[in-house]
């Protein structure tokens, strides 16, 4: 019996994920983490300052481009309600589609892009509008989980064209969404930018790179080499930011 345990195939998704059934456990952690987060917030409202991301400390303490996509503002709870219910409604979707492994990376590189973007689009203050009180964006906090899972949004776009399905209902979330990003104060648009680009990039690379075709067999490892080399290029492009800022 063991050694037919190690010779059996593993069923995979059509992208090349490990078949999961059962509830969405990479979601629901996820999920849960920002929950833990949040109560912590509340709890102790320093705890956010060391985790939120702003321009002005990515460069020394970077663990920010990604800690940020964790926290929501405390004093606003819907906040976290909205995001919560979008991650739960399209990685329940998406998770069995890709798999686990490819899902949790597909989250956590949107999330990086979405702080890149961030950081790229923002203007560092002459030591003139310091003195009057104009910071601006780089010195500005960003929290929330909205750029991964405009990521998500993205990636579903892309996913389902490859699979012939229907995403109409996903436009017009989508464009609500934007609209009320550019619209209503308060709101790191850049970052939704961010996310969704990345996340329609890194669906491009797991839904077309490495198909099969006629006398070539799938290479599914090549998404791992596409995910790596997007994450290397969003790190590129901050560590650059840095440089010429």
């Amino acid at each position: 019996m063991r050694e037919q345990a190690r010779t059996a195939r593993v069923g995979t998704t059509v992208f090349g994920g490990r078949v999961t059934a059962g509830r969405p456990v990479v979601t629901l952690s996820l999920i849960g983490i920002c929950v833990v987060v949040w109560l912590l917030e509340l709890v102790s409202p320093a705890f956010e300052s060391r985790i939120v991301f702003a321009p002005v400390l990515g460069q020394s303490q970077p663990w920010r481009f990604l800690t940020s996509a964790f926290a929501h503002d405390r004093t606003f709870v819907l906040h976290i309600v909205f995001n919560m219910y979008a991650l739960f409604i399209v990685g329940s979707y998406l998770e069995p589609l890709l798999g686990r492994i490819r899902f949790a990376a597909l989250y956590l590189i949107s999330a990086l892009g979405g702080s890149v973007v961030y950081l790229l689009m923002a203007h560092k203050p002459t030591p003139a509008e310091l003195l009057a009180g104009e910071g601006g964006s780089w010195y500005t906090g960003l929290v929330g989980a909205s750029g991964a899972v405009f990521g998500l949004f993205g990636a579903l776009l892309v996913l389902n064209r490859r699979l012939g399905r229907s995403s109409a209902a996903m436009y017009a979330t989508i464009a609500i969404n934007a609209v009320l990003g550019f619209t209503i104060p308060g709101i790191a648009w850049q970052a939704h930018l961010g996310g969704f680009v990345t996340g329609v990039v890194c669906a491009a690379i797991i839904a077309y790179a490495g198909q099969p075709a006629p006398g070539r067999p799938a290479r599914h490892d090549l998404h791992g080499i596409g995910l790596a080399a997007v994450t290397v290029v969003l790190v590129l492009l901050a560590v650059g930011k840095y440089a010429i800022t």
